[in-house]
């Protein structure tokens, strides 16, 4: 039916804490939310169950990110979708290779009002099959882009600059956010730690602690401490922890001292 209301799944790993704007659906009676689930998993499933006419997709998710979701349901039987991301680098690449739209986190309620009427003016007019057809260019891009980043696009005081990989010492998790240490600057971005380590070349970057990543170029010193652990020295000076649990791997790396 024409004037029925179209059927919305939430697939967020923040559930709705991460689509906070999602309240905006409460006055909304053209959109019914059949759904939420935390995971890639689920979303396969219940994307699968529901057949949903809508799903905001969150791209990095448990188990299988968004664009592993996609794949899994195969174009043909998508529905409408909006991506959902912290992190820039993935939204922003979301809308160049054609995805039907996007919600940069945090969002306002205005991005999330006009995503939904975007999706609602797709959903009833002749123009479906396009986002399938941009979606279907979206995932083979991705099937073809390079594994590991070699540059960061950073979203500050209403600018996007751009970070060379090469530039960072050290990484440092602060929560939901990291600061890249590069010597002169340590900007912030939305990413977890362990995100942002799946995206870097393990040949460059390796992870020494729970909450600290390091460019192993820029390791001067190794330095064996009482407990087990290790105190890496980098040649700006900064000192870090090697804990015990990140000690084998990274020695195994670098291999035996001469």
């Amino acid at each position: 039916m024409k004037n029925a209301p179209i059927r919305a799944l939430i697939a967020d790993d923040e559930s709705l804490h991460g689509l906070s704007a999602v309240a905006a659906f409460a006055d909304n009676h053209d959109v019914e939310i059949v759904g939420e689930c935390g995971n890639g998993r689920e979303a396969v499933a219940m994307i699968k169950k529901q057949n949903p006419d809508l799903v905001f997709l969150d791209v990095q998710m448990p188990e299988m990110d968004g664009f592993a979701v996609l794949e899994s349901i195969g174009t043909e039987r998508l529905p409408e979708i909006i991506f959902a991301t912290a992190y820039e680098q993935y939204a922003i690449r979301a809308f160049e290779l054609h995805a039907l739209d996007y919600l940069l986190k945090p969002f306002d309620q205005a991005r999330f009002k006009d995503a939904i009427k975007h999706a609602k003016e797709r959903f009833r007019s002749e123009r479906r099959n396009e986002g399938r057809t941009q979606i279907s260019a979206l995932l083979e891009s991705i099937k073809n882009k390079p594994q590991y980043l070699d540059r960061l696009m950073i979203k500050a005081a209403g600018r996007i600059t751009f970070l060379s990989i090469d530039e960072i010492n050290w990484i440092e998790a602060d929560d939901k956010y990291v600061h890249l240490h590069t010597g002169k600057i340590a900007p912030m971005v939305r990413q977890t730690l362990s995100a942002m380590e799946t995206q870097l070349d393990p040949k460059k970057f390796r992870r020494v602690h729970r909450s600290a990543i390091v460019n192993v170029g820029r390791i001067k010193e190794l330095q064996p401490l009482f407990s087990g652990e290790h105190s890496i020295l980098l040649e700006d000076g900064t000192k870090l922890t090697l804990s015990r649990n990140y000690k084998d791997k990274l020695f195994e790396f670098l291999g035996k001292p001469l």
